[in-house]
């Protein structure tokens, strides 16, 4: 099992995390910064969780081991 970590203020609003795992992150509305919807993905979204960490431009995702 793993566990998303997000560092907010280094977000830039690319929306890389919530294309690519849109069941795991959102955007606020007024200035795009994301969101985590679900910090303990299951075992089913481990994988989309990864990719959102891997894709995010400011590296803001991070999963720690739990």
């Amino acid at each position: 099992m793993v566990r998303i970590e997000f560092d907010e203020p280094r977000c830039v609003a690319a929306g890389q995390c919530a294309m690519v795992a849109p069941e795991l992150f959102d955007q606020r509305d007024d200035d795009g910064v994301a969101i985590v919807l679900n910090a303990s993905p299951g075992p089913d979204q481990q994988d989309d969780a990864r990719e959102a960490a891997a894709v995010c431009p400011a590296a803001a995702i991070r999963l720690v081991a739990e």
